[in-house]
């Protein structure tokens, strides 16, 4: 009785483990999301904005191989502004394969937009080697916005760069912003610099929080990265008025494992009030 028991736990710890591993290399799921702003610019069409965050390129789950098959299905969406949410590369230990940064980065050089493709780093980024990846992204054909902001056809894209490891500037960013008449929002890897916001954007789109990457019945998510728990975990959220988008990113940290929270990309319909 007890050998038929613990043959039982281990093949259903197998099953999960199994599972785990698959949910982590899976198709990533689309989520949508319709954003209206108040005083979008006369004449002017919605935005289709595509979000990804925290690819994490690294062995065994996110090969430059499987990132490529992704920006495949990507670029079928013919959208006006790719915005990435750092993490793109990966220093986890549990890693099977670290790649070179140029490799790395390479499927990315394929993303196609209108008004162009735009990054900003992560902690991971930071913790591997942010000059190098800033130069590769750059060699790419991708913009990385360093506590700057750009205009981006109708809209003014503030990017911060990383929260987590100290290095966003908020002062900076919006005070590059200055004067312009474009509604505003905000990339930044974690959702963390909501509350710190000078004043209300159209959107806040963010990552870092893997939306928990493992969260189990009952229990939930095991943990978010983020300071304020819940409040900034996962999805599209209304914090008082502020809006905000968090992925819940392509890849994986610290274990190559998913359960209950599959890898995601956001499309976003940014426009007018109806």
């Amino acid at each position: 009785m007890i050998k038929r028991l613990f043959l039982t736990c281990l093949l259903l710890a197998a099953a999960l483990l199994g599972y785990s591993c698959w949910s982590a290399v899976r198709e990533p799921v689309q989520r949508e999301a319709q954003i209206t702003v108040s005083g979008w610019p006369a004449a002017q069409p919605s935005l289709r904005i595509v979000l990804i965050s925290d690819i994490h390129v690294a062995g065994p789950d996110m090969p430059p191989a499987r990132l490529a098959r992704i920006v495949e299905r990507l670029n079928l969406l013919d959208a006006d502004l790719i915005l990435i949410a750092g993490d793109l590369i990966s220093d986890k230990r549990t890693a099977t394969t670290h790649y070179a940064i140029s490799d790395a980065v390479e499927p990315l050089s394929r993303l196609r937009a209108e008004i162009g493709v735009y990054a900003v780093l992560g902690n991971h980024d930071h913790w591997r080697d942010a000059a190098v990846l800033r130069a590769e992204l750059i060699n790419a054909g991708i913009t990385v916005l360093n506590n700057e902001a750009v205009s981006a056809g109708p809209i003014t894209v503030i990017g911060l760069d990383d929260e987590f490891t100290g290095h966003a500037d908020l002062d900076a960013a919006f005070a590059s912003a200055a004067g312009t008449a474009q509604p505003i929002m905000v990339l930044s890897h974690s959702p963390d610099i909501v509350p710190e916001l000078p004043r209300p954007v159209a959107l806040v789109a963010a990552g870092h929080t893997h939306c928990g990457q493992i969260s189990l019945p009952l229990v939930g998510r095991l943990a978010t990265a983020s300071r304020y728990g819940e409040r900034f975990a996962c999805g599209l959220i209304d914090d008082d008025g502020q809006r905000v988008i968090v992925g819940a990113g392509l890849g994986t940290s610290i274990l190559p494992l998913r359960f209950g929270v599959p890898p995601d990309y956001w499309v976003i319909e940014l426009g007018p009030e109806s």
